[in-house]
Parts: C-alpha cells; structure tokens; sequence
C-alpha cells in the first residue's frame, strides 16, 4: 500500500485513485498477477460495481450493456486478453461507437519471466494501432491516475475503446 517512508500511492493505488477520478463506477475484471492488489480496491469500492469474468469479450459485452444503461465502464485484464476479445471490440464497441476504459497489464514485455507471455507482448501495440483503438503508456513525471483519466475522456469523446498498457517495470514500481 502506500509507502508509510515517501507517503507516494503505490502503482496499484494511483490507478485506483484514477479510476475514481474519472467516474468509472463499472469494472469487469479478470484475474491477472500484475493486477492483484488492484482488483480487491475495486471490489471494496461502495461507488463502483464490480463484475469479475471469466473470459474478456464476455467482459466487452457487459461493460456495453453497463454503458447503455448509463455507467462509465471499465476493464481490468491481461494483454493476452485482447486477443481473446478482438471481433467482441471491433463489431460491438467500435461498430456501435461505445466507449470503454481497458486497463491492460501488458506482460511480454522488458522484464517478463514467462517466455509465453513474449509473442503477445510483441503484438499487443500493432494489434491495438491495427484497430485504430487509442493507448497510453506511464511516462515519467506523469501521474498515473491523471493517465486514467485522459485515457477515459478520450473513449468517452472519440466514443471508442481506449486501453492504458502498464508493462512489468510499472507494477515492479510497488
């Protein structure tokens, strides 16, 4: 949690305050290591419903429906999620123009200990470029719940999905 020395919000934590800060009072999620301290927060939330699922589309398509009838959705999952959630993004949410907030913890990457995860790592960002689906990434000196909140605003006005990649080195941040 946050650190009692520096009193900084752990990486966990800002993304929490950031999905706070923008509204988002839908999560689906679906478990992944790099998103473990972050789902509990937002399974406490009083303000925030919280869904866990089994399979991302299916995530896509309940946080549509959240969406229809007046929630800010979001998703919490794991880059080799996208690939499963694909046709799911691209006939429903950008066919029918329906934001969506994806937070993506994107394993593969610098620092990855599973070889597997490595394929998908590499293809996240073309996938997402390919879909003409919008991403931010942490840069330094930039607070990661102001990231959420420029990511959601994006989805909200482009009326698309937007996702926030956060790579191994970003939660190795806690």
């Amino acid at each position: 949690m946050t650190n009692s020395l520096t009193g900084e919000l752990t990486p966990s934590e800002s993304i929490f305050e950031g999905l706070r800060d923008a509204g988002i009072d839908f999560i689906v999620s679906v478990p992944c290591a790099n998103l473990k301290e972050l789902i509990p927060m937002v399974d406490e939330a009083p303000d925030i419903i919280h869904l866990p699922v089994t399979r991302e589309e299916e995530g896509v398509g309940i946080c549509a429906g959240a969406y229809m009838g007046g929630k800010k959705p979001a998703m919490l999952m794991q880059n080799s999620g996208l690939g499963n959630s694909i046709n799911a993004l691209a006939s429903l949410n950008i066919l029918y123009k329906i934001p969506l907030l994806m937070i993506i913890s994107h394993r593969g990457v610098e620092g990855e200990p599973i070889v597997a995860q490595v394929p998908m790592g590499e293809l996240t960002t073309k996938l997402l470029d390919t879909m003409e689906i919008p991403y931010f990434l942490p840069q330094k000196g930039v607070d990661p719940a102001d990231l959420i909140v420029r990511a959601w605003n994006e989805a909200y006005e482009k009326r698309k999905p937007v996702a926030v990649l956060l790579p191994i080195p970003f939660w190795r941040k806690q």
